[in-house]
């Protein structure tokens, strides 16, 4: 919520509706001179770039070269000054300062220049120089208006202060913010390193449905929509996994897909109703193959966005640079409940256990059910170096292949980095009659109520028993190593737009 007093609010409204009524008037008089709005202006050059090149070189060396360069970009701040003005243009790279002077572009020009305001798109071509005080700037030879800015930026000084409103109005706290830039090119080059990692490794790029007759693939509430030519209920994809494990029954052996998914569930620093995750399956793979390749794909993608895989978050450190801990639900409630092997194993203490943390476990929970009730209640939180946790109740992974040592637990991780879940994967159950009661019992579970449990998908069945090849699958969830790249506090802050409610 905005922090501005009502009367000041309702001040600083009017002084907005005037200026933009101003920049209306100036907009018109273009229109009436006929240059409102061109589009041949070619910009050659970029702020970052001529930094880089020529930053360093001193003035007595750098004039002389008279090097003719042409950029493009948003005023930021200008500052008049008789027969000269001084102004900073920022483009996609960064910021570099124009000098606009009347001997150069002529008393007509440099008087409409006087006039323009900050937000303005302009393009300048002039010819690099410093100035006295050793700025890297552009003396310009032709200054030209392209596009006109409607309203006014924020405060210079203070930026946008509302956080919501950052969220809502992204563009300008892009324009605004250097940081919330350097977050969403974080991110892109996460995302260009998973892409590049993976097909390096021999997988397969494939597109899945974003519509589903069935919702499956995780237990979630999905969005339902209606498709009229069909004339049949659809639903926005919670997971792709189905999909893509029908490729490895088609004969792809290495699928990936990063993707939007959508959960029609509560939205928080960490959840947003859309979101992106990178699923990917490999077939004769187990899940400790997963687990390798996982950690390795993650410390490749900390590089790729920040330089290092050795990182900070809220304060504290994370190390992807060192090798990730493995531990049983059971070994986590030992090391980090405060449990004995023993009272590990006691149904009837960690039951008592839940119930004095306000949590009313279900009588027919078996002992596995109960340690990750009690896991999830204490221990999760708690994983702050990345940390796999193996050994899931077959209750709570209805798609995962049950272990052969012990047919209670399931051949299935979840990678936790400062107390967040980040990626879940399994060795892929492939017995077609097993998948069919495990659907079974989820679909009794939705008749019971649960409007998370999963729907008995009959098609996926029928493809099991065509037979799918030994596998193993993996999701990462793309926000969250975003978040945790870029030290964002919440998830919205790595999501261009994220999921708001509706403006009064």
């Amino acid at each position: 919520m905005s922090t501005i007093p009502p009367d000041d609010a309702a001040s600083g409204a009017a002084d907005a509706n005037q200026l933009v009524a101003e920049r209306r008037d100036k907009l018109a008089a273009l229109r009436r001179r006929g240059v409102a709005f061109p589009n041949d202006f070619k910009p050659r050059h970029h702020a970052a770039d001529l930094h880089h090149r020529h930053g360093q070189v001193p003035n007595d060396e750098l004039e002389p070269q008279a090097l003719a360069v042409s950029v493009a970009g948003r005023m930021m701040l200008k500052r008049v000054m008789g027969k000269a003005c001084f102004a900073t243009l920022q483009d996609v790279t960064g910021r570099i300062q124009l000098y606009v002077t009347q001997d150069e572009v002529g008393p007509e020009v440099l008087a409409d220049f006087k006039h323009w305001d900050l937000g303005d798109i302009v393009g300048c071509e002039g010819l690099l120089f410093r100035t006295r005080t050793g700025e890297l700037s552009i003396r310009a030879t032709t200054v030209r208006l392209l596009t006109k800015s409607l309203r006014p930026l924020p405060d210079k000084f203070h930026g946008m202060t509302d956080q919501e409103q950052k969220y809502r109005q992204r563009y300008v706290d892009l324009m605004m913010d250097e940081a919330a830039r350097a977050r969403f090119v974080a991110r892109s080059k996460a995302i260009a390193s998973i892409r590049s990692h993976m097909v390096e490794h021999g997988f397969l790029e494939v597109e899945t449905p974003m519509l589903h007759p069935i919702p499956g693939g995780a237990n979630a509430k999905p969005f339902v929509t209606h498709h009229n030519a069909l004339d049949q209920s659809m639903y926005l994809r919670i997971a792709p996994e189905l999909y893509l494990k029908r490729l490895l029954v088609g004969g792809f052996e290495r699928v990936f897909e990063i993707n939007r998914s959508f959960r029609n569930e509560g939205i928080s620093v960490r959840h947003n109703p859309e979101f992106t995750m990178m699923e990917f399956y490999a077939a004769y793979w187990t899940h400790h193959d997963l687990m390798d390749f996982t950690e390795g794909l993650l410390r490749q993608a900390a590089r790729a966005a920040t330089g290092s895989a050795s990182l900070h978050y809220a304060g504290r450190p994370v190390h992807l640079d060192q090798p990730f801990a493995r531990l049983t639900v059971r070994d986590a409630l030992v090391a980090h409940a405060g449990l004995s092997a023993a009272e590990a194993a006691d149904a009837a203490l960690i039951h008592a256990r839940l119930k004095a943390l306000g949590e009313e476990p279900p009588a027919h929970w078996s002992l596995a059910e109960l340690q990750f009730g009690l896991f999830e209640a204490v221990v999760e939180a708690q994983l702050w170096q990345p940390t796999f946790i193996i050994d899931y109740p077959v209750e709570v992974s209805p798609l995962a292949r049950a272990s052969d040592a012990d047919p209670s637990v399931t051949e299935r991780f979840e990678l936790f980095v400062t107390g967040r879940e980040m990626a879940n994967g399994f060795s892929e159950l492939n017995d077609a009659e097993d998948q069919a009661a495990r659907f079974l019992a989820q679909a009794q579970a939705k008749e019971a109520g649960d409007e998370e449990a999963m729907h008995y998908d009959a098609d996926f069945i029928r493809a099991l028993e065509y037979g799918m090849p030994p596998a193993g699958g993996c999701g990462v969830g793309i926000d969250r190593l975003v978040m945790l790249l870029t030290d964002s506090p919440s998830i919205r802050d790595v999501l261009l737009f994220p999921a708001l409610k509706r403006e009064a």
